[in-house]
């Protein structure tokens, strides 16, 4: 073994696997907290901050060329005090650098790597920098001895970096009252349709992202309008992700991104939120008008959630790594000559054409099975495709996998369960109901410590506080399983932790919430981003957690608290809409949303309650009622409901349609009633 494996720096104390793979670095990484920053201060040597993930493949990479090699770390230890963080673990400390680097006017990425004053002041940074010097790139040691030298000789340009850029983040949006209603949604609608990938669905160009609140947003205006143009364009995207290479075809699970613009070529690492989110999006477009792809592609993401990502305790882990045994994608991709072997050459050749396989290969002399150029098959040929599948898998599953980050992480926890719940609605799957609330009770039991939430748990240690994209997240997956199961648990789970957030995150002068407690560890600053993410910014899930708070329980004050995010929010949001639509979505559902109320006992009760929740989630609020005497008086339902008669009512802003009794009656007014135009109301 050598000499750099054997040396242990301090983060072999810590659990996260992104800081555990640096354990044996010969940087004498710390990991952050207040003892890093004392010795920063101690020394006065200036901070180099370096922020990944367990599944980046482009950290692995720096952290090979240079956190591995003995000369790379002795300037590093020598010049600066390393601090590694793992920003899945700690969002907060990873939102306030990279909007620092984003002010330096460079483009975002991971690693990212900040050269920080001894008090955590961001003064310069960038993201991957090779060991040596290419393409008018330094290498990473100049860059280092230079960032050294200005720091020692000329600290007054130091302190005029740090000044400008404190001022920057600092700054609040002063953007004036502009009002955002039905006209503007529709509008930015159009717009974001106009941008999208005509043939290959998406965004145009490459590298293409799922981004499902675009998608999202895109099919609300569908519903809203009436347009069917704005589901083909959401169901192109979502066809083509789910024939493409983004897709696992023998394991199920998408890909974070393709590289190019047909959705061929994923970066291949596997995360818990985008597998979340697409699963969503499946089952929305499901309930609306059922489509057998996406119906498989969910049972088999649910499926390899199952087998890949849950913890044994209960909860889901964060991601799977791109590479394994050193190289990107090795795992997942295939030679002609494999298949061949393995299934024989009549199937073999029958496969080939089906997967895109050849003997060149698509992916640098391999071939990523894909459905782009062959979709379509018999039910014989289903039957086929799903045995000779079944014979790849077995056979990959002997190979070494790529590395799993099990950390669990209450936000992207949060996304999955609400995506279950809904998704065991839409495709009719009471077993993946259990499979949420199991995830559930994980999250508020062994990830919360006296009522309050935690961010992440590995290994028996929570990291305490959560911060308010877990409150957002666990109360949306709350509600979504309140409105599956009418378990009032949940309910009352989702307002306890509402109240949280509002008391130990809300800003009360700006509006709107910060990611991090009033008693969390203190920072720079508290970030208070409202702009989407990978993940729906905490300000817009909470929006939409609001306005469904405010149908289920009845009461007003959560329409009251509603009104006053949107009245601070929707001003900011309109100088950047693509940058808010999670909080747009929130919008929608309070303006056109439908609230179905189904009251009364009885088997045809239950059957009409099926029918309700297995409706679109994102424009329905199912509230189950069944004593109508429980109706709020101000109710705009309890005028037309019988005395112990079982019944649905179709309720949007103040007005209710009349009584339904059959299952496909409801279902049937609810779709026609979201395909009509915004101007439109029940009478």
């Amino acid at each position: 073994m050598s000499d750099v494996a054997l040396h242990t720096n301090r983060l072999a104390g810590e659990t996260s696997p992104y800081l555990l793979q640096h354990q044996h670095n010969p940087v004498d990484w710390w990991p952050w907290g207040p003892e890093a920053l004392a010795e920063a201060q101690r020394t006065g040597k200036p901070i180099l901050l370096s922020v990944g993930y367990a599944a980046c493949h482009w950290c692995h990479v720096m952290a090979h060329e240079s956190f591995e090699d003995e000369t790379t770390a002795a300037v590093m230890n020598e010049l600066f005090v390393p601090i590694k963080v793992d920003r899945e673990e700690r969002p907060d400390i990873d939102q306030i650098y990279m909007n620092a680097l984003h002010l330096l006017g460079e483009q975002g990425g991971w690693p990212l790597t900040m050269f920080l004053t001894p008090d955590g002041a961001p003064v310069w940074g960038g993201t991957y920098f090779p060991k040596t010097a290419q393409y008018g790139r330094a290498a990473f040691v100049e860059v280092l001895r230079e960032l050294a030298r200005i720091f020692r000789d000329e600290p007054d340009k130091i302190a005029a970096n740090k000044a400008a850029i404190e001022k920057s983040l600092s700054q609040r949006s002063s953007a004036d009252a502009a009002s955002i209603g039905l006209n503007e949604l529709d509008n930015a609608a159009g717009s974001i349709a106009r941008a999208t990938d005509p043939t290959n669905g998406g965004l145009r160009g490459a590298p293409k992202f799922p981004q499902c609140s675009m998608l999202e947003f895109l099919w609300r205006a569908g519903a809203r309008t009436g347009d069917e143009r704005y589901f083909i364009t959401t169901n192109l995207a979502l066809t083509q992700m789910s024939q493409g290479g983004i897709y696992d075809h023998l394991g199920g699970g998408y890909a974070r991104y393709s590289v190019d613009a047909r959705w061929l070529v994923p970066h291949f690492e596997k995360m818990l939120y985008d597998n979340a989110q697409i699963l969503d999006m499946l089952a929305l477009e499901h309930a609306r008008a059922p489509n057998e792809l996406y119906r498989q592609r969910a049972e088999e993401t649910v499926g390899w959630l199952k087998r890949e990502m849950l913890t044994k305790e209960g909860g889901f882990a964060s991601s799977l790594d791109a590479d394994s045994e050193g190289e990107e994608g090795k795992f997942y991709v295939w030679s002609q000559a494999d298949i061949a072997h393995l299934l024989g050459p009549d199937d073999a050749t029958f496969f080939a054409a089906k997967y895109g396989v050849s003997a060149e290969g698509n992916f640098e002399g391999h071939n990523i099975l894909n459905r782009l150029d062959d979709g379509s098959e018999t039910a014989t040929e289903a039957e086929q495709l799903a045995a000779l599948r079944a014979i790849l898998f077995r056979a990959r599953e002997k190979r070494v996998h790529p590395g799993l980050d099990d950390k669990v992480l209450a936000d992207w926890n949060g996304l999955t369960i609400a995506a279950l719940a809904h998704a065991a609605n839409a495709f009719n799957r009471p077993d993946w109901l259990t499979l949420a609330t199991t995830a559930f009770g994980f999250v508020t039991t062994t990830m919360s410590r006296r009522d309050r939430l935690g961010h992440s748990w590995r290994a028996g240690k929570l990291l305490q506080p959560a911060l308010a994209s877990d409150h957002a997240a666990m109360i949306r997956a709350a509600l979504a399983l309140y409105e599956a199961t009418g378990d009032h648990l949940f309910l009352d789970q989702a307002i306890l932790w509402q109240a949280d957030l509002d008391t130990h995150y809300g800003d009360p002068q700006h509006g709107g919430y910060f990611l991090t407690s009033d008693d969390a560890e203190g920072l720079i600053l508290r970030p208070h981003s409202t702009v989407d993410d990978a993940i729906p910014n905490h300000v817009g899930l909470t929006a939409q957690n609001l306005a469904r708070l405010a149908v289920l329980t009845g009461d007003e004050r959560w329409r009251r608290q509603l009104d006053m995010l949107f009245k601070h929010m929707l001003p900011v949001a309109a100088a950047n809409m693509f940058g808010h639509l999670s909080l747009l979505n929130a919008l929608d559902l309070y303006l056109a949303g439908s609230e179905i109320v189904v009251t009364g006992q009885g088997e045809g009760v239950e059957a009409l309650l099926k029918a309700a929740r297995a409706l679109p989630h994102a424009t329905t609020i199912v509230l189950r009622v069944p004593d109508p005497a429980k109706l709020p008086p101000h109710h705009p339902a309890a005028d037309k409901v019988a005395p112990g008669g079982g019944a649905a009512f179709v309720c949007r802003g103040q007005t209710c349609s009349l009584p339904v009794t059959e299952p496909d009656a409801l279902t049937a007014l609810v779709l026609r009633e979201d395909a009509s135009s915004a101007n439109r109301r029940l009478q």
